[in-house]
């Protein structure tokens, strides 16, 4: 055996005794779900058919709107309109019907889940600078809030913490909160190495919460570590002091059903959240973009399924993971609960495996440079060879829906889903499901943290995404998309793509009711400052100071608007976005709104130009080059090591020191010994020595 076989081998063991001791003592296995639970005793089906005609929402879901309507969003109205005088109207002519609006957050990765928070507390009523520029406020007016992807870490993030302000999630509060800590890499947080001993016990508990789940019968894949890797940086039980330890479960056991459970959920605080995964074909092994007609799928706190029309189906999601046939479990003594864990909600959401790995070789895809590919490729043969997994590169989700509309359902006679990321089908952003005929919203937020171009910008190719969609497979179950640029050319040429956009703002008579489309896309500062938030998707570590930058960067343009021709913020703009967003409950614009829509709206017989945002730059420059702030962090968390570390240093260099005075000392005495004995013996040189020093005297002299 050679060297490094030796090595790893070596490693495998370390990691496999920290495995057993890890399953043996920690609460990290609340991530297995329970198997072999008595079903409901009822004699319906466990699943939900519909047709677009029959539509109808979830019990739970409809309560839970209307009570937030009638008992929290129509006071955060008048707390963010005060009387509307500001923007022409009078509050009082509302009569409590306001406009059902929605915010939908997508994107990639760690950039979207940074861009999404900083939009929302540039929304956020709380955020007391938001307040005062008028923006903030619309974030306590949504009914709805989806994600995907990166956006579902921000939205996971936000309710498994029940619902805290974004300065409070990100950086920490010091009570309840610790802050995301996104210095620390997805995969490989202590270092690129993977034989250092605090990667290896990160991933000893992550492996130790999928082989309990794998340990039940259910399957597991690299989505399971994806989302136990998410938990440790989004949810709550982890700090930095018990991040490489087993004291918490790091969100293991904290399910997606429970949220419901949580203080902010049940004073009806929170927009209700909607998380959506896209899917391939069961067994077709798609590695690249799947169709526009492959199912997309909704999370919700009480169901999973979706609207699209050749499912139209939901189950429970309290029961995900049970097999069911047409509706009914395969064993009613054999339900399962617990599958619908955060983490692989989060990690579902995210998956998008099946267009970064490389079914050639093996690889993931990610950084070779900085360990990431190194990290998962072996953490993830570690789940192999402890349990087995179906597949690498998507979800295993047991089908709840076998036998259910076999003709349009493309899985109906599947064991498994296989689901992957959002964005599968480039639709980045979960517009869809807020565009559901049932939930009749009348305006939706677009939060856009794609990276499309050269340089990470978004050019709207997730709308028109959806727009083809809508058209193409979605026209009888879902509202129509409002008129958007043709093409992600147009998109660009006409600036749309670096500054708010109303969509839809001019609804005319016979047109189909669709709704307005408020489009903030994460663009470069308005003052042409260098750019921060265009980063990569797969760039998993950022440091303290660079999320700081990131972060405030995307909080001025959210508050900014922009103004034609300048490179200056818009004054106005808080009142603009409130004029888009109560506009459909008017019958007719104000001359202030009607100010602000003739900036703001897009107008396809009226088209503006790109040119109209002058001084931007667009080519990312990193806020903290070289990870100086990293390497602070890494002194403070290290500075009693260091200085043990420096101590032990300078008694090294005293003892070189010592030693050359040592030696130059006793070199000269031996020179003098070597020349006494050239001496002729009848000189007799020892009498002039001192017999206490053994020195030569002054009465001696050697020529």
């Amino acid at each position: 055996m050679t060297y490094p076989d030796t090595f790893i081998s070596l490693q495998l063991l370390i990691l496999s005794c920290i495995l057993s001791f890890t399953v043996a003592q920690n609460p990290v296995d609340a991530y297995a779900p329970t198997v072999n639970e008595n079903c409901p005793e009822t004699p319906n089906s466990l699943v939900r058919t519909f047709t677009p005609q029959t539509q109808v929402l979830n019990t739970s879901e409809t309560e839970y709107i209307a009570s937030r309507e009638s008992y929290v969003i129509s006071n955060a109205w008048s707390n963010w309109l005060g009387n509307a005088s500001d923007i022409g109207y009078n509050f009082e002519n509302f009569e409590g019907k306001f406009p059902r609006i929605g915010i939908a957050i997508g994107g990639e990765g760690y950039r979207t889940a940074q861009y999404g928070a900083a939009v929302l507390s540039g929304l956020d009523w709380r955020n007391s600078t938001a307040r005062a520029d008028g923006t903030g406020g619309l974030l306590q007016v949504a009914s709805y809030l989806s994600a995907s992807s990166g956006g579902s870490w921000l939205l996971g993030s936000l309710l498994l913490n029940d619902w805290p302000s974004i300065t409070e999630l990100v950086y920490g509060n010091d009570g309840n909160l610790s802050s995301w800590m996104l210095d620390l890499d997805l995969i490989v947080p202590s270092s690129p190495s993977i034989s250092d001993g605090d990667n290896q016990e990160y991933w000893g508990s992550i492996l130790a919460s999928v082989e309990s789940k794998a340990n039940t019968g259910l399957p597991t894949s690299v989505t399971d570590l994806w989302g136990r890797m998410i938990s440790y940086h989004f949810l709550n039980e982890t700090t930095r002091g018990n991040f490489y330890t087993n004291q918490t479960g790091h969100g293991a056991g904290q399910l997606w059903s429970q949220t419901s459970l949580l203080p902010s959920f049940q004073n009806h605080i929170m927009p209700f959240p909607i998380v959506t995964a896209g899917s391939r074909e069961a067994g077709s092994g798609i590695t690249t973009t799947v169709p526009l007609n492959s199912t997309v799928y909704e999370i919700t706190p009480f169901e999973f399924g979706s609207w699209d029309p050749g499912l139209a189906a939901m189950s429970p999601l309290k029961f995900a993971g049970t097999r069911l046939t047409n509706g009914l479990p395969d064993n009613p003594s054999a339900c399962v609960t617990g599958f619908d864990q955060a983490s692989f909600v989060m990690g579902a959401s995210s998956s998008f495996f099946n267009v970064v790995s490389n079914a050639a070789d093996g690889d993931f895809g990610f950084d070779t440079s900085n360990g990431d590919e190194g990290g998962m490729n072996f953490v993830f043969n570690q789940l192999l060879s402890h349990s087995p997994s179906n597949i690498m590169n998507a979800v295993n989700w047991p089908n709840p829906f076998r036998g259910v509309n076999p003709v349009t359902f493309q899985d109906s006679s599947a064991d498994q889903l296989e689901l992957l990321d959002g964005g599968a089908n480039l639709e980045k952003i979960p517009l869809s499901s807020l565009l559901v005929k049932a939930r009749g919203l009348d305006v939706v937020v677009v939060v856009d943290g794609s990276a499309d171009d050269q340089n990470h910008w978004p050019n709207g190719s997730s709308l028109l995404t959806t727009f083809k969609r809508i058209s193409s497979v979605l026209s009888s179950s879902h509202q129509p998309m409002p008129p958007i640029p043709g093409t992600a050319a147009l998109f660009v040429s006409t600036g749309v793509n670096m500054r708010p956009t109303f969509f839809g703002c001019n609804l005319t008579q016979g047109q189909p009711a669709y709704p307005i489309i408020i489009y903030l896309p994460n663009a470069p500062p308005l003052d042409g400052s260098k750019p921060a938030t265009n980063t990569g998707d797969t760039q998993f570590s950022y440091t303290s100071l660079f999320t700081a930058v990131f972060i405030n960067q995307a909080f001025l343009n959210t508050r900014g608007g922009f103004k034609p021709n300048t490179t200056s913020s818009d004054p106005d703009w808080g009142q603009c976005l409130q004029c888009a967003a109560i506009d459909r409950a008017v019958t007719l614009r104000s001359d202030f709104c009607s100010q602000c829509f003739a900036q703001y709206c897009y107008n396809p017989n009226n088209l503006t130009s790109n040119s109209e945002l002058p001084g931007r730059q667009y080519v990312f420059v990193d806020p903290d080059l070289g990870g100086l702030q990293k390497l602070e962090e890494w002194l403070k968390d290290n500075k009693g090591a260091l200085a043990g570390f420096v101590i032990a240093i300078i008694v090294v260099i005293a003892g070189i020191v010592g030693f050359i005075f040592w030696w130059r000392k006793r070199r000269a005495r031996r020179s003098r010994y070597s020349r006494v004995d050239e001496l002729r013996d009848d000189d007799e040189p020892w009498r002039y020595y001192d017999t206490r020093s053994m020195e030569l005297t002054r009465r001696m002299s050697i020529t």
